[in-house]
């Protein structure tokens, strides 16, 4: 080899250049190599040499080197805009069902102030809640930017971090729009903003820019919407609320916060505070002794006196989580803020007529019957109603209370008082569904023998379970049946049937009619209706019965239109939750409880009535706290309800003594009383045609056994025989139920079920293995 061979030999790869070999040898070379692919496929080693480390490397940074061009040229292309949050607030329209206009809100609650007005203890509680870094950051927080893209990307709304910079360029420059385009401009403006503004000017703009909920916008609204003061007179306690407030000002807002909201909110005021101490704002001494300070009562917005505060109220609210579940908003907060920026239709499903006529019963029925100057317990009356229709869900009249402007809660849609024996009728639904039967296995049907001892000890697998309620006013009756029990409310019975069919599937039941049971145990004081629950909702529970166990969420909205997007409201009518047999039998039983039973006086025999067929049901809660009656007709379903709340402390009280009402009972507001005559004035002067129910079922209506159980003569450890002749079958019977519907005459005669005067001495057994009483479940009258 030449020394330019050589030359080139090294070049290509730094050796001398291998002496060309013969044919054959180079036949024996390829056949001996082990590492030759077999089909004359190219070796391993040249697809390593497509995906070397180098290449990896080149093309990672040349990634980065793109994302920083781009990231340049949306820097050198995007300018801070001129502000916008004030120029785009507008009216929201709110209208009936007919489009006659209820009302029009968007005034917008804001008043700046500078900075200074703002004491700098206030003004570090929102650095300590949001941004710790704040004064040292140069606006943006690129981890929590990249994580908001990617949940978003994912369709998961914004769940990272942001600056105090970059929230206040989000409310004051951009919008509250869930898009990946959104959070690129509010980074670049965050980081120009932070090089061309002092801290002071965003910390500012921040403060008087964030929605705080109560339809303030600002520090200096909310001082004055929580604590009726200045901005500048506010406290560090105060202003580590107004702080914790902004993270989700719907949950926190101590007048409307549930139990979890509060416990989160003082948790969130406590967090922001100790944060104080650790960036050295405030002295570890002086925040040992702080204790949380509840804010004021709200007070109501102009333009919504009346009923029409919430009526708008309870639409805002719905339209809300409808947002949120579209995925238009993250949180109930930024829907908030969504519709509080205006520009929104909103059409109710409120029929108004059926509104006029529900505010006049209640008034001629029991407000103008007030007087709370001459009796102190009339101040503390609140009554609530919703009306629903069971074929379309639609929420056709609602009253919050007296007055928006005097009471802000809806008395509606509250949910803090026991509905009592409301919820006896969903623990014979779950029954019926569920084919359930007594310990002993009988079937349980309306005409199942129970032992209606007050007080009777409830039992399960033969061992009593440490519950046993009083009936109303102690009485006993005996062995009668489930019908019976039904109409006079009997406690004792429908304790011990929780029992029987399993609370955990009472509960169930309730959950699938429309109760919103999250975090209720399955016990058995909760068969006396102890939990909590709202007019509205026992509205649908009844209105799901009445639409033979399709479910029916009652819906208040009936449209929302927006130029920049679209509402797809859900449809109230849903699936079959229960059998439909059930659900009728539930009915049959319940026309006995008007007919012959607790709602007999009010309204059975209300002269309005003219043979209307109607079922429903009593209630009145422990220490007469509440008082209930939810009733319907074939194509109306009301719940009213009486709340007594201390005008002074707004605790729950007692209705006893109320209107001045003496009777046998001590005074006691039931719920054949005031909520039965304030439903009858509304029902049957809003129902149109008189109507019968349309029932699949072998009970017919309310028919009773033509065995009268009496008390045996041998106590037994076994419950009293079972009637002597069976329920009717499919087959209407030859003789009409012993309750007929009256007329315009209340009936001669009395129930066709009298309570015997001498009760067992040994009780039945029955039900199933349960929890024990709840310690905190409550007793109640059973009507």
């Amino acid at each position: 080899m030449g020394r330019a061979d050589e030359r080139r030999a090294r070049q290509r790869g730094g050796h001398r250049a291998a002496p060309r070999r013969g044919r054959s040898q180079s036949t024996r070379a390829a056949t001996a190599s082990p590492s030759a692919p077999a089909g004359g496929k190219p070796p391993k080693g040249r697809i390593r040499r497509l995906f070397t480390w180098k290449k990896i490397l080149g093309t990672f940074f040349g990634l980065v080197l793109l994302v920083i061009g781009a990231f340049v040229v949306l820097y050198m292309t995007i300018d801070i805009p001129a502000g916008n949050a004030t120029a785009q607030m507008q009216s929201n329209i709110y209208k009936y069902s007919d489009g006659t206009v209820l009302a029009r809100t968007g005034e917008l609650n804001r008043e700046s102030v500078d900075l200074a007005q703002v004491p700098k203890d206030v003004q570090h509680t929102f650095v300590a809640a949001e941004n710790k870094t704040f004064y040292s950051d140069s606006g943006v927080d690129l981890k929590g930017t990249a994580r908001g893209i990617l949940n978003t990307l994912e369709g998961h709304g914004t769940q990272g971090g942001s600056t105090i910079t970059q929230q206040y360029v989000k409310n004051y420059y951009l919008d509250q729009n869930q898009t990946v385009s959104r959070k690129l401009k509010e980074l670049v403006i965050s980081l120009k903003l932070d090089r061309q503004k002092s801290k002071d000017y965003i910390l500012a703009g921040y403060i008087n820019t964030s929605y705080y909920g109560r339809g303030a916008y600002g520090i200096q609204a909310a001082a004055q919407a929580y604590y009726r003061k200045d901005a500048k007179d506010l406290t560090v306690q105060e202003g580590a609320y107004l702080a914790a407030l902004l993270q989700a000002p719907n949950q926190y807002d101590w007048a409307l916060a549930t139990d979890t909201g509060k416990k989160l909110a003082v948790a969130r005021w406590n967090y922001v505070l100790d944060n104080m101490v650790k960036q050295h704002w405030l002295d570890p001494g002086k925040r040992q002794a702080m204790t949380f300070e509840t804010p004021k009562a709200p007070k109501a917005a102009p333009g919504m006196k009346g009923e029409t505060g919430y009526l708008v109220d309870a639409a805002n609210s719905a339209l809300y989580k409808q947002l949120v579940s579209q995925g238009d908003a993250a949180s109930l907060g930024d829907a908030e803020a969504l519709v509080k920026k205006g520009g929104w239709t909103i059409t109710l499903n409120i029929d108004r007529k059926k509104q006029t006529q529900l505010e006049r019963a209640v008034k001629e029925q029991l407000t103008s019957k007030l007087d709370a100057k001459q009796r102190s317990v009339d101040g503390d009356v609140q009554p609530g109603a919703a009306s629903v229709d069971p074929t379309t869900g639609k929420v056709l009249a609602m009253y919050g209370g007296t007055d928006y402007f005097k009471h802000f809660t809806n008395n509606a849609t509250r949910r803090d008082y026991q509905p009592a024996s409301t919820f006896k009728p969903v623990i014979l639904a779950a029954a019926l569904d569920g084919g359930a039967t007594t310990q002993d296995g009988r079937a349980i049907t309306p005409n199942t023998i129970y032992d209606g001892t007050s007080g009777r000890q409830v039992v399960s697998g033969g061992a009593k379970v440490g519950f046993g309620p009083p009936n109303e006013d102690d009485q006993n009756y005996g062995p009668i049946t489930v019908q019976t029990a039904m109409n006079q409310s009997v406690n004792s019975v429908f304790a011990q049937m929780g029992v029987d069919v399993g609370m955990d599937k009472v509960m169930a039941t309730a959950g699938k009619l429309g109760m919103d049971t999250k975090g209720m145990e399955a016990v058995p004081a909760q068969t006396l209706g102890s939990m909590g629950a709202s007019p509205l909702e026992m509205a649908g529970i009844y209105a799901t019965l009445d639409n033979h166990g399709k479910k029916v969420t009652p819906a208040i909205i009936k449209s929302a239109e927006h130029k920049d997007r679209t509402v797809n409201l859900p449809d109230p009518i849903g699936d079959q939750v229960i059998s439909r047999t059930a659900a009728d039998t539930v009915t049959s039983v319940l026309t006995g409880v008007v007919d012959d039973g607790t709602a007999n006086t009010s309204v059975a025999s209300n002269p309005e009535r003219n043979g209307q067929q109607v079922a429903g049901k009593t209630g009145t809660s422990d220490n007469n706290k509440s008082a209930w009656f939810t009733g319907y007709t074939p194509g109306l379903v009301t719940s009213v309800g009486l709340f007594g709340e201390s005008a002074k402390t707004h605790a729950q009280v007692p209705l006893t003594g109320a209107t001045g009402l003496i009777t046998s009972g001590g005074g006691r507001v039931n719920g054949g009383s005031y909520p039965a005559l304030i439903w009858a004035a509304y029902t049957f002067g809003a129902m149109g045609d008189v109507s019968r129910f349309d029932l699949d079922t072998t009970q017919g209506a309310a028919v009773q056994p033509t065995y009268t159980p009496t008390a045996p003569s041998t106590p037994s450890n076994t419950p009293s025989k079972t009637p002597t002749s069976k329920p009717p079958t499919s087959t209407p019977p030859s003789q009409p139920p012993t309750s007929k519907p009256p007329t315009s005459t209340p009936p001669s005669q009395p129930p066709t079920s009298t309570p015997p005067t001498k009760p067992p001495t040994t009780p039945p057994t029955g039900g199933v293995t349960g929890n024990p009483l709840d310690p905190g479940g409550g007793q109640n009258f059973g009507q």
